[in-house]
């Protein structure tokens, strides 16, 4: 039987093997469940703690800002995170941390099967590549699979505590739409 987002919702919801359950919601991914695209961002922060969705506070809007930039929307891709809780005072995810909820991301991944994961900062780069570092790697396509490419990119958070990485995204993005246009990935049509 092929595992489902909301089969995933319902399990995560349940589940209990990361320290950070017991004093935070379960943040799965949310959007297309078809998606070409799948950003990566590393843990929930207060507002999406709160609302149980990833990336809906002021960081997701410039994420759906940037995404918007490219003339898609954020209802064509799909958002995760590394982590599916909370730290506390949105301090850094552990490395264990990381590890107790990366099968969760390892199973959206499966579902959805996208043909471009973008990570979104340090973080979630470090599960693919543990030697790249964001600001070497950011703006440029490496081929993980035959069919997988990654595409790092800052964490729009960055730019929110560092006003010179905000020109830096626009353009980071301006380069993820060439590289999805000259792969022949576009927008799904609106049906």
């Amino acid at each position: 039987m092929k595992l489902t987002l909301p089969d995933l919702q319902e399990k995560l919801s349940r589940w209990d093997g990361c320290t950070l359950s017991k004093n935070a919601k379960a943040v799965l991914g949310e959007g297309n469940p078809n998606a070409d695209v799948l950003f990566i961002g590393e843990a929930p922060g207060k507002r999406e703690d709160e609302l149980g969705r990833p990336f809906v506070g002021a960081a997701g809007k410039f994420l759906d800002e940037l995404i918007k930039s490219m003339g898609w929307k954020r209802s064509d891709v799909y958002i995760s995170n590394v982590v599916k809780y909370r730290p506390p005072d949105n301090r850094d995810p552990t490395p264990e941390e990381k590890t107790q909820c990366m099968p969760w991301l390892m199973l959206e991944i499966a579902t959805i099967k996208p043909k471009v994961i973008v990570p979104l900062g340090r973080h979630s780069l470090g599960h693919f590549y543990t030697k790249l570092s964001i600001s070497d790697a950011h703006g440029e396509p490496y081929t993980l699979t035959e069919d997988v490419t990654i595409f790092p990119i800052y964490h729009p958070a960055a730019a929110m505590h560092n006003g010179g990485l905000r020109q830096a995204l626009y353009d980071d993005f301006s380069k993820l739409q060439s590289f999805l246009e000259a792969s022949g990935i576009r927008p799904p049509a609106e049906s």
